[in-house]
């Protein structure tokens, strides 16, 4: 694994604020890598309170709605091989201030837009620019600290950037009601030309990236050996089904769910959208830092990951079953244990070199966002399998057909991840 560099060795860009200046570059690159993945999460979840507005603004249905809300995911996972090779190759620092700023040229095209065709290119354009944010973020890590901490510091990237699922939630909807939907998207726009700003000025570069002297035909291949691995499969899949689903719910399908199901008013909906979101980011936190603890006891990460994953879908076995608890609890476990996949991001990492940091979280990332847009669409689709009533609510029984089958998938992945145990165990890199 690479060594991290000393904080002597990195020059502080010219114009660096004083503060900056004393922050290691560890601390530099967690929290300006933290902020870009906030952003992405800002924009993923966005949706989740601007859908009845475009709804009623464009008249389109459920499934076409789906359809423009999965635009982001689309652009998100078409550009991740292409990534995964930009960041091996340049680092994350370059690559991510780029495409941030294609992110907020995307949001200025979707605030401007009249109609849904303008509407998807600018969302499409989003996803290709916040791409790199969580893949960017975990190779940055693996270059700046030693694997045994990150179980952890991945947990916490994705715990602070999860704060950008809890502002989708009242505050956004504050402001929308405030500003309009345009002015708000116009306003993300300046938001992330600024983080692409302290991106290239505050993060430093490493001055060993084990992946720049590979050449192009390197990599490619290196890509290729990912792809083919059975234990990648293996283990990839589970938290790739996961995170779909989650993203999917989180995304879009959640509000819809309280009121329907659970016959919950836009304020409780909303209320619990954030209520999720905060939950995530202390499930991030906590247990990152639980498998932290718990490697140096013995307990590998594989083990701790396994059994956060079962209680996730313990938890959605209950959401389904209607168990008779209040909907702030249900919401609560849901984005606490929907946090887990995080910790399988350190599990891959110990299987393979670290030059391959970004092709692997890049080929991870390609398969979670890909099931999320066919779980996205699917849901929809399932959803409008049945007739709405006349306020255009859809019946309880849609809803739950369509989580059924989300369970379903992630129990068939969940049996390939059991199986690899052996395996993980020894594969796993010291």
């Amino acid at each position: 694994m690479a060594q991290r560099a000393s904080p002597e060795r990195v020059n502080a860009p010219r114009g660096l604020h004083r503060a900056g200046r004393r922050m290691s570059p560890q601390i530099r690159i967690f929290l300006v890598f933290a902020l870009g993945y906030f952003v992405s999460y800002v924009f993923r979840g966005v949706n989740l309170v601007l859908a009845p507005l475009l709804s009623r603004d464009l008249g389109i249905d459920a499934t076409a709605l789906g359809g423009l809300t999965s635009a982001y995911l689309v652009g998100f996972a078409g550009f991740q091989i292409p990534l995964g090779l930009l960041l091996d190759r340049y680092g994350p620092r370059r690559v991510e201030a780029v495409l941030l700023v294609g992110a907020a040229a995307g949001s200025a095209i979707f605030a401007i837009g009249d109609n849904v065709t303008t509407l998807i290119i600018g969302r499409g354009l989003i996803g290709i620019g916040v791409s790199v944010c969580l893949v960017g973020a975990v190779k940055a890590l693996s270059l700046w600290f030693p694997l045994e901490k990150l179980s952890f510091l991945n947990g916490a990237i994705f715990a602070l950037g999860g704060l950008g699922g809890a502002a989708t939630g009242t505050p956004v909807e504050l402001l929308m009601h405030v500003l309009g939907w345009r002015a708000l998207f116009l306003c993300l726009a300046g938001l992330t030309l600024a983080v692409a700003l302290l991106v290239l000025l505050v993060a430093p570069e490493h001055p060993g990236n084990p992946g720049k002297s590979s050449s192009l035909a390197e990599q490619w291949h290196g890509l290729a050996g990912i792809m083919r691995s059975r234990i990648f499969w293996s283990i990839a899949l589970l938290p790739s089904v996961g995170t779909g689903v989650f993203l999917a719910v989180q995304g879009l399908w959640a509000g819809p769910f309280m009121r329907d199901v659970e016959g919950l008013d836009a304020a409780d909906t909303a209320a619990n959208v954030v209520i999720s979101a905060l939950a995530m980011v202390a499930g991030g936190f906590a247990l990152g830092w639980v498998a932290r603890q718990l490697d140096r006891r013995g307990v590998s990460t594989y083990l701790t990951a396994s059994a956060a994953l079962v209680v996730f879908l313990a938890v959605q076995t209950e959401i389904i079953a209607g168990a008779p608890l209040p909907a702030a609890l249900q919401w609560t476990l849901y984005g606490f244990f929907g946090s887990a996949t995080m910790l399988v991001y350190a599990v891959l990492q110990g299987l393979f070199p670290v030059a391959m940091t970004g092709r692997l979280g890049a080929a991870s990332t390609l398969l979670a966002f890909v099931l999320a847009f066919v779980f996205q669409i699917g849901f929809g689709a399932i959803v409008d399998l049945w007739p709405r009533d006349a306020a255009g609510h859809a019946p309880a029984a849609a809803h739950l057909a369509a989580w059924t089958v989300g369970l379903a998938a992630q129990l068939a992945a969940a049996i390939p991840f059991a199986l690899s145990w052996r395996e993980v165990q020894r594969r796993s890199r010291g």
